[in-house]
């Protein structure tokens, strides 16, 4: 039996470190959208450089897009796009499963 080759290249997507945790975080906030200085607060373990690559590819996927709201002073925000809040909908289920199995140590 083979893998399914949708599942398998979403799992590229997801399972690169950060990805999914972006993805959801930005569900989670008004507007499906942040800044970075916002994630970078929010994301503690996450360097500035890693959250950069990863928007940037997540970017190239089509599941965030980089929205400038003013340039004087420079107003970035980072928004799901409609393919990226679909993925999102889609990590609901994995994250009601591990809820429900997954442990914490710091619950």
């Amino acid at each position: 039996m083979k893998v399914c080759p949708y599942l398998e290249e979403t799992f590229k997507i997801v399972g690169r470190s950060w990805n999914g945790l972006i993805i959801n975080y930005l569900s989670r906030c008004t507007e499906k959208s942040a800044h970075f200085s916002d994630m970078k607060r929010d994301l503690k373990t996450i360097t500035p450089r890693a959250l950069s690559i990863k928007l940037t590819d997540l970017s190239e996927w089509g599941l965030v897009e980089k929205k400038i709201v003013s340039t004087s002073p420079m107003n970035i925000l980072y928004q799901l796009t409609d393919k990226g809040d679909a993925l999102a909908a889609a990590l609901e289920p994995m994250e009601k499963w591990a809820q429900e199995y997954i442990e914490l140590e710091n619950k």
